[in-house]
């Protein structure tokens, strides 16, 4: 999720709705130790299970976030 971009909707859920800042931080989160796994020359069994683990994680949490988005913008 690339939170650089202005979005006004994304904006204000940061700013008013707490479970919406709850999941873009665990988005980063999930982001941030991908990053780290990306980075192992030679990943063990458990790293490489991790990291597939993860992708599906932060993608269930990106589709939460895209959706509470949505649903503000059809609300507001």
């Amino acid at each position: 999720m690339d939170l650089s971009t202005p979005d006004s909707v994304r904006d204000e859920l940061l700013k008013n709705n707490p479970t919406f800042r709850d999941l873009v931080q665990q988005h980063q989160t999930f982001e941030q130790r991908l990053s780290e796994l990306a980075h192992l020359t030679y990943p063990n069994d458990d790293e490489q299970t991790e990291e597939a683990t993860l992708k599906k994680k932060k993608l269930m949490v990106k589709d939460a976030i895209y959706e509470m988005m949505h649903d503000y913008e059809i609300s507001h």
